[in-house]
């Protein structure tokens, strides 16, 4: 009897350990890591099914942040963790997944304890065919100035956008933006003019650069920042960057130092202008009819969409970082081994759409990585930026010095690439955080880099040093050879630009990084009217270009915040001459 009742006793247990999971209702919390840092959830269950989620806490940027309910919709919807992410969106998409899962293993359940609902297919809200004055595809920067500067021209305006939110690259950027003569330099007292601009554009592409695509960029760079500042009522910091480079400080900065401002503001301008934006569409053709290309073939939930320009296409697509297969088509070097800081959404469509017609591509070759990436995820690192503020050096494993912090991004890049473990070390005080605000700025980023071990703060810099395992004899010894620089006003070992200030007390400060892909300067060849240029020098006509989907403005290499000048620019160019059926 005793046994009798020690099975039965064995077996309930069992049966307890097997279903209990599932009968254990109520609400947990659960953390993720997203792009942002910590995602904090809290998730209901009933009869062993999540009831609901409510994200409690998150430092997802806007556009990455709109994943976070678009997934959880679809978990609860489907009662799996194991659900479709938001194409753009997959360090969000990840982190609230994670987080879910956390919360569930809190209640005692693992994912594939989760019985599946089937969910219904949504019915498709889009017609199969559309018409407007102008077509934009790609609804990031350049885009959305096009887009704005069509409709105020008098054109009804469609942007069709592959991704489920808009912004592009410009939206996870920093957004900064060279300008000559801006009402910053004003104020600091800086003199600066096209001239000058156009010199540093030219030579920063080592002179590969179409010299009259740049004297417009040059030209209008100033304007196209003014427009932004007062017709799209962009908010610009009272501070400016200085960009490795270029020969003087002249890069504006969006409040925050995010491109989510520009994003955010030029968002809301094309709504309120009446241009139509079609997310979640994939541009796949074009097409011309009476030798005008007028026609745009996309697909939407595996619908087929025809959009029909009466005026004018414009590509605003971006360029190819994220498509491996097409960069090492034209530079191998540039394979699966090298992170990206670009959107899942730069696979390169436009430049083979417009291939197809016939389309000159240029310096595909140069594709340019930025030095201060995040060591895992290739991500952008905007603590780094105490570097563009003249007050931090970069140093190796050794402690040594090994580069000018204020060159080029290429230079910087295959300079770190030749040390040990091909990264780099950026060290700086407590002073230099302060003066630089990028804690305050990117605290999001900071806290997650602390809890990476990817950051450290340390009262010595001998415990700062120990962290990472960087000689700290060497490091001392560097610090002290910085500081007599500073006093004497000349860096002999790099001849560093900018104001030289001396590094104080502690806190210290060293952040770990690398080199990961930022920008093509390759694409289609567009004339100064942003037209697109066939192989045979000709122009295709009802055919426009803007942005990094265009090539031969930047040459070799592209100085830090002339992409936004470009794109603004160019943009508004592409939009005025498509609005006007050029």
């Amino acid at each position: 009897m005793k046994k009798l009742t020690s099975l039965l006793l064995c077996l309930m247990l069992l049966l307890s350990v097997c279903t209990g999971a599932l009968a254990a209702d109520g609400t947990f919390q659960g953390e993720g890591a997203g792009k942002g840092g910590m995602i904090t959830v809290e998730v209901t269950v009933e009869n062993g099914e999540i009831a609901a989620i409510n994200v409690l806490s998150h430092g997802e940027t806007p556009g990455f942040a709109d994943a976070l309910g678009t997934v959880s919709a679809a978990m609860i919807a489907a009662n799996q963790v194991d659900v479709d992410g938001v194409t753009g969106a997959t360090l969000s998409s990840n982190g609230i997944k994670a987080a879910v899962t956390a919360a569930l293993a809190a209640a005692g359940i693992t994912p594939d304890q989760l019985t599946a609902k089937e969910v219904a297919e949504a019915a498709s809200d889009r017609e199969s065919a559309y018409t407007a004055d102008v077509i934009v595809i790609g609804a990031g920067g350049a885009g959305l100035s096009a887009a704005i500067t069509a409709a105020e021209n008098g054109a009804s305006v469609i942007l069709v956008e592959k991704m489920s939110n808009v912004g592009g690259n410009t939206l996870i950027s920093g957004g900064e933006m060279a300008a000559p003569g801006s009402w910053m330099q004003e104020k600091e007292g800086i003199v600066d003019d096209v001239e000058t601009f156009y010199n540093d554009v030219l030579k920063g592409g080592d002179n590969e650069g179409d010299p009259a695509l740049i004297r417009v960029l040059a030209e209008n760079a100033l304007d196209g920042a003014l427009w932004l500042r007062d017709d799209v009522n962009v908010t610009f910091e009272d501070y400016m960057l200085f960009f490795g480079g270029h020969s003087i400080k002249r890069s504006l900065v969006p409040l925050n130092a995010s491109g989510v401002e520009l994003i955010q503001k030029l968002n809301a301008k094309a709504e309120a202008a009446g241009a139509v934006i079609h997310k979640n569409t994939a541009a796949t053709k074009l097409e011309m009819t009476n030798g005008r290309v007028n026609t745009v073939k996309a697909t939407f939930n595996g619908q087929e969409i025809t959009y029909t320009a009466n005026k004018g296409v414009i590509l605003a697509t971006g360029g190819f970082g994220s498509n491996i297969e097409m960069r090492k088509q034209y530079n191998p070097k540039m394979d699966e081994k090298i992170l990206s800081t670009n959107s899942v959404g730069s696979t390169g469509d436009g430049i083979v759409m417009a291939q197809e017609l016939g389309a000159q591509v240029v310096d595909m070759q140069h594709i340019q990585t930025y030095p201060t990436c995040d060591v895992e995820t290739g991500a952008l690192l905007y603590v780094g930026d105490v570097r563009l503020e003249g007050r931090s050096i970069l140093v190796n494993l050794e402690g040594k010095r090994f580069v000018e912090e204020l060159e080029r991004r290429d230079v910087i890049s295959f300079a770190v690439t030749e040390q040990t473990g091909g990264v780099s070390y950026m060290f700086w005080d407590e002073a230099s955080m302060q003066a630089s605000g990028v804690a305050a700025s990117h605290q999001q980023e900071y806290d997650d880099l602390i809890r990476r071990g990817k950051l450290v703060k340390a009262d010595t810099m001998e415990e700062a040093c120990a962290f990472f395992g960087i000689n700290a004899d060497e490091l001392k010894a560097t610090v002290e050879r910085y500081n007599q620089y500073a006093a004497d006003g000349k860096d002999l070992e790099f001849n560093k630009r900018g104001t030289l200030t001396a590094f104080g007390e502690g806190p210290y400060y060293i952040m770990v990084s690398t080199p990961a892909i930022h920008h093509c300067m390759g694409g289609l060849k567009i004339n100064t009217d942003a037209q697109v240029i066939t192989t045979e020098g000709a122009v295709i006509p009802g055919l426009f270009a803007a942005g990094e989907v265009t090539g031969d403005i930047h040459g070799t290499n592209r100085l830090g915040s002339d992409a936004i000048a470009d794109i603004i620019v160019y943009g508004r160019i592409a939009g005025a001459n498509a609005a006007a059926g050029k």
